[in-house]
């Protein structure tokens, strides 16, 4: 075979003749040709073709050489896999068109809608970090609605009433502590979420238990079992 006929080949396939004759494995396309054609008593690739083959191999991606390669271990990658569940598809809510349309329109009102920061928010750490108050001040700038101040929190700022509350994805959010609030739940319109107190042997109980009943977790968790937590 010429050197012709070893560059209209893949890498892939110039490793399986390479592979076949018991030479080396590694390097670019060209070190490859090079190394058959030397096994075969041809003449040896020229520079100018060496660099063309050069610049083909850098468009070969690095899985040729993981597949193809000796040291490759097949079983490098199913570890990982055993260990990670399978993808299974979130419940979604069964909305009508005018509660589809209601959250469509608070999501472009809240998109809009400004930050109400607690006065002088800027001036102490402390402040930024606590939610809003409303000024008491006889004189303050925020009370009196000055430009250079941020705006108040008033009644027009509301959103669509008929989807007030409701999660973004349209579920109507529980709080759940224990594993009998699952019961009686709509797994069409609630969706729940397990409280920041209950520890993770209650909360894998729960989970259990919200997937039996086709419920949604919102606030879901990988647990890691360890101890006689299994």
């Amino acid at each position: 075979m010429n050197n012709m006929d070893y560059k209209s080949m893949t890498v892939s396939e110039l490793k399986d003749l390479l592979r076949d004759r018991g030479l080396k494995l590694g390097g670019k396309k060209a070190e490859l040709i090079e190394r058959l054609s030397q096994s075969d008593g041809d003449a040896p690739v020229k520079e100018g073709e060496m660099e063309e083959l050069d610049k083909q191999d850098d468009l070969v991606t690095e899985e040729f050489d993981m597949q193809d390669s000796d040291e490759f271990d097949e079983d490098f990658f199913e570890d990982d896999w055993d260990d990670e569940e399978e993808h299974k598809s979130r419940q979604k809510p069964i909305l009508d068109d005018l509660t589809k349309q209601d959250l469509a329109l608070r999501k472009s009102q809240r998109s809009s809608m400004p930050k109400f920061r607690r006065q002088e928010w800027y001036r102490y750490y402390r402040l930024a970090r606590t939610g809003w108050r409303k000024p008491k001040g006889y004189q303050s700038k925020q009370r009196l609605n000055m430009k250079y101040r941020t705006p108040m929190v008033r009644v027009g700022h509301r959103k669509v009433a008929s989807v007030r509350g409701l999660h973004p994805s349209g579920f109507e959010e529980i709080l759940v502590n224990t594993p009998d609030q699952l019961d009686n739940l709509d797994p069409e319109k609630q969706a729940v979420r397990i409280g920041a107190g209950v520890g993770n042997r209650k909360r894998t109980v729960i989970h259990n238990r919200a997937d039996q009943l086709g419920l949604r977790v919102l606030n879901r968790r990988r647990i890691q079992r360890k101890g006689d937590l299994r």
